[in-house]
């Protein structure tokens, strides 16, 4: 008697709601909020207006997360935005952004990441050995081809949290639960610190930097550094087939999340401001750095950077985690390579999409500073991308009326349209702010509609 074939191993809902807000808040909280005040600082130049600027900017990216609640919560599958995309507006569309992220988005990030850690690391006199050139080769008078220790320490950092990944979600959730906690209780630390400066005043908050560069486009420039700090909560959304009770956990950790990071960096910023003067925040390289040195000497410099280095670690994992289901969605629908659509028989997940997405990123470190004009390509993209999948919501809202929905979106339609119009104002600062990294992203996306056009031709071939 022939037995039936057993059915092909799927990806399972593990990650519980607690998991979901880890990956959310945790993803969230990387090195911006303790770098970037001081470059907010000279765009408006006024303490108060710097406070404004992340107020703004967390109320935007709640409105973007309050959008995502809704379509993650009506269609709760591997891919997030890819999937939102290629239901509204069609497969081509769906493959240009899976493009865009499988390619330059996600192996950018998890550089950048690897390398900032890195970068925190060497700060400590110990770890100074990191910045050691293992090898140094001049390609022109301008760029050369280099490896260091550093290099080695990032391209190891990759491959551990991408091998956590590889065996298993649950146990990627459980790391991204654990030390987003010990994140958030470090951050309070920090907070805490800066309020209890013998050196601090209230009157700090009155303080102005008379080198900013103000008006509208100063103050628009401090807040894509705010939204670049609050980046990462859509990341949720593409494990949202893993992710048990969808329709309740979903909204809840993306409101959740994005509604603890606002509360943290508000704190933060408050702390930084408490301390110092607008001019001296200005002038710091790692604000946080310097306010916590002032109120406990130079172990809160040192506090400061190891929390810098940790919260990176965690950012990473939710990068790597998010990363892989994109190229593995797309794959299953027929439009890329079969082989990224397969589930691992005994860890159930999508085991060859995460290895290959490390690959990618190890090359990306292995080549130096190119992977950071790739990033900055990829930030034009980011933000069209964001802004398309918000869209999809009026689609299904129009299309599908009666498709059950969990939650609705709060303030529809007048939220998602707040989010979708600062996406397009973004868009436009930008592009213009950096014409030809906007150009050559859109170079980029296109140069995916004749790879689209390959895998459909296979696709209908077979």
């Amino acid at each position: 008697m022939q037995t039936a074939p057993k059915p092909a191993p799927e990806l399972l809902r593990e990650l519980n709601v607690w998991h979901a807000v880890a990956l959310v808040a945790g993803t969230i909280i990387g090195s911006g909020i303790f770098r970037v005040p001081g470059e907010m600082m000279k765009d408006v130049g006024s303490a108060g207006v710097v406070y404004l600027v992340w107020i703004v900017g967390g109320l935007l990216s709640f409105a973007g997360a309050l959008t995502y609640a809704e379509l993650g919560a009506i269609k709760p599958w591997a891919g997030g935005e890819y999937v939102y995309i290629r239901d509204a507006y069609g497969p081509l569309p769906g493959f240009l952004y899976a493009w865009t992220w499988f390619l330059i988005a996600k192996p950018a990030s998890i550089a950048t990441v690897t390398t900032g850690i890195v970068d925190v690391l060497g700060t400590f006199p110990r770890l100074s050995f990191l910045g050691s050139h293992i090898f140094f080769l001049h390609l022109t008078s301008t760029k050369a081809f280099e490896v260091t220790n550093g290099t080695f320490v990032a391209i190891t950092a990759t491959i551990l949290i991408s091998a956590l990944n590889y065996v298993g979600v649950r146990k990627a959730g459980g790391f991204q639960l654990v030390f987003t906690t010990l994140k958030v209780a470090m951050i309070v630390a920090i907070i805490l610190i800066g309020f209890t400066a013998a050196s601090g005043s209230w009157g700090n908050f009155h303080t102005t930097f008379g080198g900013a560069k103000g008006g509208l486009a100063g103050f628009m420039l401090a807040l894509t550094a705010a939204l670049w700090a609050y980046d990462g909560w859509n990341d949720l959304n593409m494990v949202s087939g893993e992710i048990s009770n969808p329709g309740r956990n979903i909204p809840i950790a993306l409101i959740a999340g994005v509604a603890l990071v606002a509360a943290l960096y508000m704190g933060i910023n408050a702390a930084v401001q408490y301390v110092m003067p607008a001019s001296a925040i200005a002038g710091a390289k790692v604000p946080a750095s310097l306010a916590t040195q002032m109120a406990i000497g130079s172990l809160g410099a040192a506090l400061v950077s190891a929390g810098m280095a940790f919260s990176m670690f965690v950012t990473l994992n939710g990068t790597i985690m998010s990363g892989g289901r994109v190229p593995f969605a797309v794959a299953r629908d027929g439009y890329f390579f079969k082989k990224l659509g397969d589930v691992h028989p005994r860890f159930h997940t999508p085991a060859l999409a995460i290895v290959v997405q490390a690959v990618m990123a190890i090359l990306l470190l292995l080549v130096g500073g190119a992977f950071k004009d790739l990033f900055s390509l990829a930030i034009f993209a980011e933000w069209l991308f964001y802004m398309i999948a918000a869209s999809t919501i009026f689609v299904f809202r129009v299309r599908e009326p009666n498709t059950p929905r969990p939650y609705r979106t709060w303030g529809y339609p007048v939220v998602p349209a707040l989010f979708i119009v600062a996406a397009a104002i973004l868009l436009y600062y930008t592009f213009t702010e950096n014409l030809i990294n906007s150009f050559a992203g859109t170079m980029v996306i296109l140069a995916g509609v004749p790879v689209y056009w390959y895998f459909a031709k296979q696709k209908r071939q077979t």
